[in-house]
């Protein structure tokens, strides 16, 4: 009895540690935050700044070559107008950076520009860092069929349990993730009214492929939107296809901006997509690490997850389909009756014979705490659910 009390403090013991570092983890990265924000909004005053240094300096020089001083007067002069330029408020502001990184000179000005912009990305790159903590949990688990797993504190980009992170994985239906990211992050709100007339060829390419399908048809007006939606919900090839074309000009374009997009991520060592679809390919690969980097930043853009949080929708009314189409995220769906501690608020599946049934979902728990959620290689398209709903319940703080 008294080893199974000492057991029972030193759980207790532990959860309050792994609180307490993820409390001060949050702090950090809001610290973080503060200081990009900080950094955008010096980063334009350090190059006025530099620009009026500059002004100064050719002033400087042509006054020169125009009116040599003979005189103390002039010279007095020429001080003063060097002061007061030295002393303006964008100066002194560009002077203070100065001071904490290195001297500012007409001949390096180029270079802390440079530094300053590459210091801004490697910054931004840090969100979609995830990294194991001394809490991190390997989850073992029979509940847990997925051969796959990770789940994320989003708030603090730590890992909070996982398996096989990094193993290589085919991410299926997953990859419309990234289709939707990439199409979103190359159009303009405006272009969502748009339409777009379906080809035979990208209808066909659903069915020659056996692919899930929204049920557009060749030849049918579609709003950018609605392929957007049709995308995810009932994980169209048709509507993905359709996208990828319309913000690309072809399939195999954008495919190219989608490989591009993973570079940007920091993925591109360990994802390589093939298709927009999430067709198997050898060359099709990822890790459920990845995905949940493409979910983070997928969740970060507004459109996308405002698709990705959609239960139903109902498409346009066209020709073809006067009462549109009605469509659904089945996962989202059916989750949302199981007690999982929070509420899952976006949702991707995917299915391929060689990885089985997979999915990444992204919900609030534990006192507002966002968490993401990746699986792959369950059974079933039910029993991924299940995966999900046990690793919310079993791996995140209360």
């Amino acid at each position: 009895m008294d080893y199974m009390l000492d057991n029972v403090d030193e759980d207790r013991e532990r959860i309050q540690r792994r609180k307490e570092r993820m409390e001060k983890m949050r702090q950090e990265k809001q610290k973080q935050m503060e200081r990009r924000q900080r950094m955008k909004k010096v980063i334009p005053a350090v190059a006025c700044g530099l620009l009026v240094l500059c002004l100064g300096v050719a002033g400087m020089v042509i006054l020169g070559e125009r009116k040599p001083k003979t005189s103390e007067v002039a010279v007095k002069e020429e001080t003063q107008d060097i002061d007061e330029t030295a002393m303006s408020p964008q100066v002194m502001q560009a002077e203070e950076v100065a001071q904490d990184n290195t001297v500012v000179t007409s001949e390096n000005s180029g270079d802390i520009q440079a530094e300053i912009l590459l210091n801004e990305e490697q910054e931004e790159r840090v969100i979609y860092n995830f990294e194991p903590t001394a809490e991190t949990i390997a989850i073992y688990n029979e509940e847990v069929i997925s051969s796959n797993a990770i789940l994320i504190d989003e708030s603090t980009d730590t890992i909070v349990a996982s398996k096989g992170a990094k193993e290589r994985i085919s991410p299926a239906s997953m990859t419309k993730v990234l289709t939707i990211l990439v199409a979103a992050e190359n159009i303009t709100e405006e272009q969502l009214d748009d339409t777009f007339i379906m080809t035979r060829e990208i209808t066909d390419y659903g069915y020659v492929n056996d692919c899930s399908a929204v049920g557009f048809l060749a030849e049918e007006k579609v709003t950018i939107r609605d392929m957007f939606y049709g995308t995810i919900l009932p994980s169209g090839s048709d509507a993905a296809v359709g996208l990828a074309t319309y913000v690309a000009g072809s399939h195999e374009a954008f495919v190219e901006m989608m490989n591009e997009k993973l570079e940007e991520l920091g993925l591109a060592e360990t994802s390589h997509y093939t298709n927009c679809v999430g067709l198997y390919d050898k060359e099709h690969y990822s890790t459920v690490y990845d995905m949940a980097v493409i979910m983070k930043a997928a969740i970060q853009n507004e459109l996308c997850k405002t698709v990705l949080a959609e239960h139903n929708y109902t498409t346009e009314s066209t020709t073809e389909h006067p009462d549109g189409i009605n469509i659904s995220n089945w996962f989202l769906r059916r989750i949302e009756d199981k007690e999982t501690g929070g509420e899952v608020l976006c949702a991707k599946t995917g299915y391929v014979q060689q990885s089985k049934s997979c999915a990444v979902s992204y919900g609030i728990f534990a006192n507002g705490t966002p968490y993401i959620c990746v699986t792959a290689g369950s059974s079933s398209s039910w029993r991924c659910i299940y995966d999900h709903v046990e690793i919310y319940n079993q791996y995140v703080l209360s």
